[in-house]
This record gives C-alpha cells, sequence and structure tokens, in this order.
C-alpha cells in the first residue's frame, strides 16, 4: 500500500519537470524559426546595402560585410541628369497624395458611419464592389484623357483619392469610439465639421497613421501610371519610373556614366550589378527610415480598424 503512495507523491513534480522541459524546447524551436523568418526578410535589404557600398571592382564577393566601402556608386547616380528634378516630383505626389487620400477617405468612412444619410447602404456596398470590379487599363486611360488627366500631375492624385480598403478601416474604427463622446458635443452646439475635426479625427490618429503609412508607400513606389499617362512629360517623371528605366537598362546607363561623368582610369569601376544595387538601395531607403517611427500608430490602427467591415 506504501508504493503506490509514494508514485503518487511523486507523479506531480515528475510531470511540471515533463511539462517544463517541452516548454524550454518549445521556446527554443520558437525562437530559432522566428530568427530564420527575421533573416530571410533582413538579409536581402542587407546585401543589397553592402553591395552598393562594396568597390565596383569586388562587388559580388561580400556577402556580409562590403568590401572597400565607398559611396563612389551613390554619387554617380546622383549626377545623372533629371534625378533631383525626378525626386522632387516623387516628394510632392507623395506628400500631396497621402494627404488627400486620407482627407477624403477620413470624409467618407465618417460619413457611411451615418445611418441618417440618404442611401447609406447603397453607396457603401457600391464602394466596396470596387475592390473586386475595375473598369479596366483602356477604358481608365480614356476616362482620365477625357477629363484632361493625362500630361498632367493629378493623374498621380485624383485617381488614388478614394480607396475602398482604407474607407472600410477608417468606417471601422470610428464605429468602435463611444457614441456619447459625439452625442455630447452636439448638445454643446457643434456642428458636423466641429465634431469631425475636433473630436473624431484626433480620437482617430491610428487609424490615420496607418493609411498614411500605405498611402505614403504607394505613391513612393508607384511607377506604372508615369508610364501610362506621363511618358512624354519629361517634367513630371517620377524617381521611380526613372530607376526602374536606369534598372532596366544597366548596361547603357553606364555607359552614359563614362561618357559624361566619369574621366580616365575611373571609368572602370561602375559596373551594371553595381548601378542596381545602388538603384535598389535608393528606392527601398526613404520607406526603410520612415516606418519604424510610425509602426506602434500602424499596428495599433490596423488592429482596430480590422475588427469587423
Amino acid at each position: 500500500m506504501s508504493k503506490p503512495a509514494a508514485s503518487s507523491m511523486k507523479t506531480p513534480r515528475s510531470g511540471r519537470i515533463a511539462e517544463s522541459k517541452s516548454r524550454i524546447v518549445f521556446v527554443i524551436v520558437n525562437s530559432a524559426v522566428m530568427c530564420l523568418m527575421v533573416l530571410i526578410c533582413i538579409y536581402p535589404i542587407w546585401y543589397v546595402l553592402i553591395q552598393s557600398l562594396s568597390g565596383t571592382m569586388v562587388s559580388g564577393k561580400g556577402f556580409i560585410i562590403p568590401y572597400q566601402i565607398t559611396l563612389k556608386n551613390y554619387a554617380l547616380v546622383f549626377q545623372l541628369k533629371g534625378v533631383f528634378p525626378a525626386l522632387t516630383v516623387s516628394v510632392a505626389r507623395t506628400i500631396v497624395g497621402t494627404c488627400v487620400t486620407a482627407f477624403c477617405c477620413m470624409m467618407l468612412g465618417y460619413l457611411f458611419t451615418k445611418r441618417e444619410m440618404p442611401f447609406h447602404t447603397v453607396l457603401y456596398r457600391i464602394v466596396i464592389i470596387t475592390m473586386y470590379v475595375s473598369g479596366g487599363l483602356i477604358p481608365t486611360f480614356l476616362v482620365m484623357k477625357a477629363y484632361s488627366l493625362t500630361n498632367s500631375f493629378w493623374a498621380y492624385i485624383v485617381p488614388n483619392a478614394v480607396n475602398a480598403f482604407y474607407i472600410i478601416l477608417i468606417k471601422t474604427f470610428i464605429e468602435q469610439l463611444p457614441a456619447s463622446v459625439e452625442e455630447s458635443a452636439k448638445l454643446d452646439g457643434a456642428g458636423v465639421m466641429v465634431i469631425l475635426t475636433r473630436i473624431i479625427f484626433p480620437m482617430s490618429l491610428p487609424i490615420m497613421a496607418t493609411i498614411a503609412v500605405y498611402s505614403s508607400v504607394f505613391q513612393w513606389n508607384s511607377w506604372f501610371d508615369n508610364h501610362i499617362y506621363n511618358a512624354s512629360t519629361q517634367s513630371l517623371t517620377t524617381l521611380q519610373y526613372m530607376l526602374y528605366n536606369f534598372l532596366m537598362e544597366a548596361e547603357r546607363l553606364v555607359r552614359q556614366i563614362e561618357q559624361s561623368v566619369l574621366q580616365g582610369a575611373a571609368v572602370a569601376t561602375l559596373t551594371p550589378k553595381g548601378v542596381r544595387m545602388t538603384v535598389t538601395m535608393i528606392t527601398v531607403a526613404p520607406v526603410l527610415m520612415i516606418y519604424p517611427f510610425l509602426q506602434r500608430f500602424f499596428v495599433k490602427g490596423i488592429m482596430i480598424g480590422a475588427v469587423k467591415g
């Protein structure tokens, strides 16, 4: 009778030991997998960076650290004709486009939370349908041309002013806010615009930061609209479209730099691979620098705004 009692006394302790061992194994495996995922995400960017900083005569040899660190690739790319005007256009379209998109989506998202708005349900469903059905490239181009938006800076802004996904996020976020706040403001005599600008908007900063991240990244990376609508207008060329052309014609670009920028023995220090890596890094660097500052708003906004549709 004493032996079963002794074994029963040891069972909880042995169970806890086994549980602690399995917990340790889980933590180790989970940490290893997470570290591997982080490495997979970071290493491509790191590889592009070290290749763009390496001397082009040894380009391709560095996999962990750059060889013969130099900024000559960046200096030569920025000396190309038209780079700074294109950079100005890209920055302008990113700032203006993000502000216009945030304003228009905020207005529509707030209106769709009002049940008293005429045709509330029908209009909201029409907006949702645009996420699944589009007019196509040719009809869109004809519409843009009919409204004289081709060869115009507004070709970058107007088509992206309203986004159905952003409206859903804003509408859902606003519906999570306490209704008593808006009701008390109405009792104090506040109008719709006062409530929107002084109450709803400050409380919606997380979701607005989320939309700002989405919209600014889209505007900064976009090049196809430049190719379709403004390809014949050099003054409206964006940096992304110019860099895209550089990537497609890296060898021609090297020859152009050799003829117009470099002289003598320095000509042999530039390669198409160095140009590609430098151009790629210039493209992604602004996003990498801005995103960390908005990450906390981004995570909070996307979690709250995506609770329901």
